[in-house]
């Protein structure tokens, strides 16, 4: 027991700087770019019985191929961003379902609609959206 608590002293006193810079800089960005992209949310976002396929891309596969990498990969960040953030000061469950909402894997829109239905997440992102001059969302049916 004491050999992990020598451990944690130490790993704090090597790193302990550079998560709280960390933390800070994910609590600011968070809270510069978190109204703009629930700004961005379709007002009846919520409110499908299921995910809308896109038309198909005209881009080159590769190149559609490496823009759907990129996004699962910022959708990850914004995922591991606010687990992180949870802990630390920012906004750590917006972080999460955004980031959830940016990445592609099987029932994704489920999980969308079960978070969005809680009251206070909801209330959140609607207090968010007003502040941005755009309409609250539509609430989803309850499952």
């Amino acid at each position: 027991m004491e050999a992990a608590w020598t451990f944690t002293i130490e790993f704090f006193d090597a790193w302990g700087l550079w998560l709280a810079i960390g933390s800070i800089a994910m609590f600011i960005i968070s809270i510069a770019i978190m109204p703009y992209i629930v700004a961005r949310i379709p007002v009846d976002y919520f409110t499908h019985h299921g995910r809308h396929r896109m038309s198909q891309s005209t881009r080159h596969p590769i190149i559609a191929l490496f823009i759907a990498g990129l996004k699962n990969l910022l959708g990850a960040v914004l995922l591991l961003a606010g687990l992180i953030m949870l802990f630390t000061p920012g906004q750590g469950v917006l972080s999460i379902l955004f980031g959830l909402m940016i990445m592609n894997y099987p029932g994704k829109y489920r999980l969308e609609c079960w978070i969005i239905q809680k009251p206070l997440i909801l209330n959140t992102v609607n207090s968010m959206r007003e502040k941005q001059g755009q309409p609250r969302l539509l609430e989803p049916e309850a499952d």
